[in-house]
């Protein structure tokens, strides 16, 4: 069989992502997963470990500012997340963000880009796991942490070996525990606020606490800055709606509604909870090194009530990890379709599992995870490991909105059919950019996250390296995607 392309075609039905073999030749992700999956998926992807552990060290160093902090970094990853949202269903046919950074941006962008994911995620889901292992702690101290950590990869991998329909079950369910952990947790502070409850050691809950003297910015406005690397990593996972684009029922009319509910979570779950755990505790009272939401009924003198939200935060990294798992798999499974990554990732089980896939990333994991035996502290850990994931984010956005103005400017026809356009268009897409740049300069003013920054470089030289050697790929490819329909004779 031979084909041609012909140029300003509409993309072919069956060009996945670059990929243009037909549905009897390649084996293909289910689309099993429906509306509440990806309605909660989206949700629990807005509430993790950065939220519930990593937020105690960012009010530590920033104060009452850091509710400006979560605002201002929401307000800019909607319109990324607008921005992608427009992008995936100009062509329900990509996988992923990948799909179409290597549509507009050529081959390169979707290797680096899709790389570069997986090892945020893999990194995302080490931290989680690390986290899990200081959670447990809080009931058994002698414990050494890898224990329960080592626990946990052992059975997220059994989970998802079996069905994508299984994952999100799973994520249905441990999102609509955290989900209603903080609704009930946001209606205890409101009624300790209301009733001005006060604490064993004579602080009294008032919302007064949010501006008094010395708490919005303790450190002045460096403090400030240095809030918004742990911030950065908490917003990790909103994204996961894109990963999700193959495997989602119905994605025109599932996508917009879990992109559009961002700005209620990030209000509600973030500043909210935040505000509460503020007024009743008192900045001053904050410990970094310990989830507030559990310290703050530590310090109101409730302490099975501390053990259970330590359980439910538990739950919260079991299931950010368990998203990590889910996200490296697929990640790595589209590169191997796209030939970034060798063929045999690109094996799925009888259960549609990308189970090579899978079994690659866990062992990623667990190596890294092995940090809990060199730095056995679980928030000095959980902070190198925050911060790489937080500089591959930001450049994982920045391929998304690049992407975005390339799509503006290669298929403005595209742009005005779209039924979902992102708001403020191409001035929202320059300005974001700008905010992610601001971002990672902050970056460099810390000595921790400078660390982490100044070695990011040798993961993308690396990338430059191994896509040079062994993707002479077909540029014909990008060009399919943006011009091409097959003809077959």
């Amino acid at each position: 069989m031979s084909h041609k392309y012909e140029k300003n075609q509409p993309i072919s039905g069956d060009l996945l992502g670059g990929h243009y073999a037909t549905m009897a030749e390649e084996e293909k992700l289910e689309r099993s997963l429906g509306n509440r999956h990806i309605q909660l998926i989206a949700i629990g992807g807005a509430i993790g470990t950065g939220l519930f552990m990593g937020s105690g060290k960012t009010l530590a160093v920033s104060g009452t500012s850091i509710l400006l902090t979560y605002t201002i970094i929401g307000f800019f990853f909607f319109f990324v997340m607008r921005a992608m949202g427009e992008l995936l269903l100009s062509n329900t046919h990509y996988k992923s963000f990948a799909d179409f950074a290597t549509a507009y941006l050529g081959p390169w962008a979707g290797f680096f880009l899709g790389w570069s994911y997986w090892l945020s995620w893999i990194v995302t889901a080490i931290a989680d796991i690390i986290v899990i292992g200081g959670y447990a702690q809080f009931w058994f101290p002698d414990m050494p942490a890898w224990i329960p950590a080592f626990f946990t990869i052992s059975l997220l991998t059994v989970l998802n070996l079996l069905t994508v329909k299984l994952f999100g079950e799973m994520e249905f369910w441990f999102a609509l525990i955290k989900i209603i952990a903080i609704i009930v947790f946001l209606c205890i502070g409101v009624y300790l606020i209301a009733i001005g409850f006060t604490s064993p050691d004579g602080v009294k809950a008032s919302l007064s606490h949010i501006t008094e003297s010395g708490s919005i910015f303790p450190y002045g406005v460096s403090g400030f800055l240095s809030g918004f690397q742990i911030a950065v990593f908490a917003f990790m996972g909103i994204e996961l709606v894109g990963t999700t684009a193959a495997e989602t029922k119905n994605p025109e009319e599932v996508l917009p509604k879990a992109i559009n509910t961002i700005p209620v979570r990030i209000l509600l779950f973030y500043v909210g909870a935040l505000v509460c755990i503020i007024a009743v505790t008192s900045w001053a009272k904050i410990s970094p090194n310990q989830s507030p939401f559990v310290h703050m009924f530590t310090l109101i003198g409730l302490p099975a009530a501390a053990s259970l939200v330590n359980f439910v935060v538990a739950t919260s990294a079991m299931s950010s990890a368990n998203s990590g798992i889910f996200a490296t798999s697929r990640m790595l499974y589209g590169l191997s379709v796209e030939k970034d990554a060798p063929i045999w990732f690109k094996k799925l089980s009888s259960r549609k599992v990308p189970v090579n896939s899978l079994l690659f990333s866990m062992l990623c994991v667990v190596i890294g995870a092995s940090i809990l035996f060199f730095v056995p502290n679980v928030m000095k850990a959980f902070t190198i490991i925050s911060t790489l994931t937080s500089i591959l984010i930001i450049f994982t956005f920045a391929m998304i909105l690049i992407s975005y103005l390339a799509y503006r400017k290669k298929a403005p026809h595209l742009h005005e059919s779209s039924v979902y356009k992102m708001p403020g268009g191409n001035f929202m897409a320059w300005m974001t950019l700008v905010f992610l740049g601001f971002v990672t300069v902050i970056l460099a003013l810390d000595h921790d996250t400078m660390i982490a920054l100044v070695c990011s470089p040798i993961w993308f030289i690396g990338l430059y390296i191994a896509y040079k050697r062994h993707s002479k790929r077909d540029l014909e490819r990008a060009w399919i995607l943006q011009h091409g329909k097959r003809i077959e004779k």
